[in-house]
């Protein structure tokens, strides 16, 4: 049966910490246990410019589902009740390789390609023996994607404050996000010393279609990023 992919972004009060610390502590199980639910994923955010809990962002929080169409479970909507603002964005998948948590969650459709936006998540569970090589090794690479050409939005997740990181980044067209990442030097370098370090003990790379984003942009850092390139 066809599935869908599904990330929601939600902003948060801060008072409302409390209440969404419970809710990733129970919630998580709700989801995956939803009718039509293939896959679910409750994240943390960071700004995306680093790793660990100096980068954690309290008030921004999400969800990723693949599930079947018009199988949105009510959990998500309790989310959103609880929320200042809230965007959803909804995505074909184009190639994923890699695991997340064992599994291969994201099945793109034969000859998936757009014109469009699309929308990179990488993920990966850090080797606690090569943690600190990683976090010196991202600041070089977070400062050139901070100005790269045809980046939309850009924001950190994480199933733990440490050790479980990845970003989700929106850029104008595929040419965009490969000329980043196969032509910028700090990029090539890092994903050299993968290969070459082992910093992963899991790791996932999948490219998305943005078919559509609704909601408050400005929640994905959206505003921010495009003030200097109107997208």
């Amino acid at each position: 049966m066809d599935t869908v992919v599904t990330l929601h972004v939600w902003r948060m009060p801060p008072r409302a910490l409390p209440q969404v610390l419970a809710r990733m502590a129970t919630d998580r199980a709700r989801l995956r246990r939803h009718p039509g639910v293939r896959f679910a994923k409750l994240l943390g955010t960071g700004t995306g410019l680093g790793f660990g809990p100096g980068d954690v962002d309290a008030t921004r929080w999400a969800a990723l589902l693949v599930h079947e169409p018009n199988k949105t479970p009510q959990a998500i909507q309790s989310w959103t009740d609880l929320s200042t603002a809230h965007a959803q964005i909804d995505l074909a998948p184009i190639a994923s390789r890699g695991t997340w948590s064992g599994r291969q969650p994201f099945e793109a459709a034969p000859h998936t390609r757009t014109d469009g936006m699309v929308l990179a998540l990488t993920r990966a569970r850090l080797r606690p023996s090569r943690a600190a090589t990683f976090w010196r090794a991202i600041p070089p690479v977070a400062a050139t994607l901070r100005d790269a050409p045809g980046l939309l939005a850009r924001f950190g997740i994480g199933e733990a404050p440490i050790g479980w990181q990845g970003t989700v980044t929106v850029w104008r067209s595929t040419t965009d996000l490969v000329g980043f990442a196969y032509r910028q030097p700090e990029h090539r370098a890092a994903i050299a010393r993968t290969a070459q370090v082992g910093w992963y003990a899991e790791e996932l790379f999948a490219r998305f279609a943005v078919c559509g984003i609704m909601g408050d942009r400005r929640v994905l850092g959206w505003e921010q990023m495009t003030r200097s390139d109107p997208a």
